[in-house]
C-alpha cells in the first residue's frame, strides 16, 4: 500500500464511505456473493463489497459448524500471506480517495505534486485514467488483518493493471488461486475432537480403553476464496486422516504403538467398543498402568487433517497438514479385589 497516505488517508476513506460519494457511487465495481464475508473493504446489510473492488470474498458455508469448532494449526513453519495486491479502485473511486489528502497538503507540498504529476499529468497516467473507466482498476494491497500493524511486505504505490492483463512483475504478492487458497486456509474450522471413550471418564488400571470417532462427526470441511470482479477463486479442503492419542502420563500403553489411529475407510476413526471386548486390544485406545490421585490424567486427542486446494484454471495441490485437538479428563482406579 501507499504508505504516504496511511494516516489522512483512513479518515477520508472512512468520510466517503460514510456519505457516499456521487462519483464512487456511480462507479462501484463490488461484488460478492449475498451471506458471504468480504476482507479489505466495507461492506453492504446483504455482505457484499460495497467500496473497493478486490476484496476477498469468502463462502463459509461449507465450513465445520457447532459449539466446539476451531482454526487447525499448521504442521511446520508456515503462515498465510501477510499481504496481497488486488484491485481497490475504479479510477473515480480513485479520484475521490487522493484528492482530498492532496488538498489537504498533509502529505507535503512537493510529495502532494509528484503524486499529481503520476496519476493526473502523464507521468505516466493522465486524469486518473478516468477515460479508461470500464477497462482496468488501481491495485493496491490488502493487509491480513490477523497480522500486527508493520508485517505486511507490500508497500508498492498504487498501480493501474487493465482487464484480463497480468500485474507488473515487481508486484510478486498480487492475487491469485494460490494465494487465495492460502487466505482461505486461515479460514477453515475444524470441529472439536472430544472421542468417545469406553469406559468413559472413569476407567481400572490395566484395562485397556476402546477410543473411537464416529464417521457422522468427521467429515471433509472447506472454504471458497474469491476476487469477483477477476474471476477467480480457490477452494481449501481439510480432510481427516488420522487420530493422535496423548494419554498424558508415562504410565500408559496407547494403541497403535505410534499413537497414531488411521482413518477408515467408511470415515470414522478407531472402532465402537462392543460388549465382550473387554480384554482385547483395541484398535486405537489406551489402557493406563497406574491409578491417578487427587488429579485425574488429561487425555489429549488430536486430528490431523489433510490440505488440498483447487482453483481457477489450476488443479491447485496440497498445503501444509493441520491439527486440531481437545483435552479430556479421565480418571484411573485400583482395580479393588476381596481376600476371603
Amino acid at each position: 500500500m501507499s504508505r504516504s497516505f496511511a494516516v489522512v488517508g483512513t479518515a477520508v476513506v472512512a468520510s466517503l464511505l460514510l456519505l457516499g460519494d456521487p462519483a464512487a457511487a456511480d462507479n462501484r465495481i463490488g461484488g460478492g456473493a449475498k451471506g458471504a464475508t468480504p476482507t479489505g473493504g466495507s461492506s453492504t446489510s446483504d455482505g457484499t463489497l460495497s467500496a473497493t473492488a478486490g476484496g476477498v470474498v469468502y463462502d463459509r458455508s461449507k465450513n465445520g459448524t457447532g459449539n466446539s469448532t476451531g482454526p487447525v494449526t499448521a504442521v511446520g513453519n508456515w503462515t498465510p500471506p501477510a499481504c496481497w495486491y488486488a484491485p481497490k479502485y475504479s479510477p473515480a473511486q480513485f479520484k475521490a480517495y487522493v484528492e482530498p489528502i492532496w488538498n489537504a497538503e498533509s502529505t507535503g507540498y512537493e510529495w502532494d505534486n509528484q503524486q499529481r504529476d503520476k496519476y493526473v499529468n502523464g507521468k505516466p497516467y493522465t486524469n486518473f485514467n478516468l477515460d479508461k473507466a470500464d477497462k482496468g482498476y488501481w491495485w493496491d494491497s490488502y493487509v491480513n488483518p490477523s497480522y500486527p500493524p508493520g508485517w505486511d511486505t507490500c508497500n508498492k504505490p498504487y498501480f493501474w493493471v487493465d482487464k484480463g492483463a497480468p500485474p507488473p512483475a515487481d508486484a510478486p504478492e498480487a492475487i491469485t488461486p494460490e494465494v487465495l487458497a492460502k487466505l482461505a486456509y486461515a479460514e477453515i474450522r475444524v470441529p472439536s475432537t472430544k472421542v468417545t471413550l469406553k469406559p468413559d471418564g472413569t476407567t481400572k488400571v490395566n484395562l485397556p480403553t476402546w477410543a473411537w470417532l464416529d464417521k457422522t462427526d468427521f467429515h471433509p470441511v472447506s472454504v471458497t476464496a474469491s476476487v469477483p470482479v477477476l474471476n477467480i477463486s480457490a477452494t481449501t479442503t481439510a480432510t481427516p486422516i488420522s487420530l493422535k492419542l496423548e494419554p498424558g502420563t508415562g504410565d500408559a500403553t496407547v494403541f497403535p504403538a505410534t499413537g497414531e489411529c488411521p482413518i477408515n475407510a467408511d470415515g470414522s476413526i478407531g472402532t465402537p467398543y462392543e460388549a465382550g471386548n473387554a480384554d482385547k486390544t483395541p484398535p486405537c485406545g489406551v489402557t493406563y498402568l497406574r491409578a491417578t490421585s487427587t488429579t485425574p490424567y488429561t487425555l489429549k486427542a488430536t486430528v490431523t487433517w489433510k490440505i488440498h486446494w483447487t482453483g481457477t484454471g489450476t488443479p491447485g495441490g496440497n498445503l501444509p497438514d493441520g491439527t486440531f485437538g481437545q483435552d479430556q479428563q479421565v480418571t484411573v482406579q485400583e482395580i479393588q479385589a476381596i481376600n476371603r
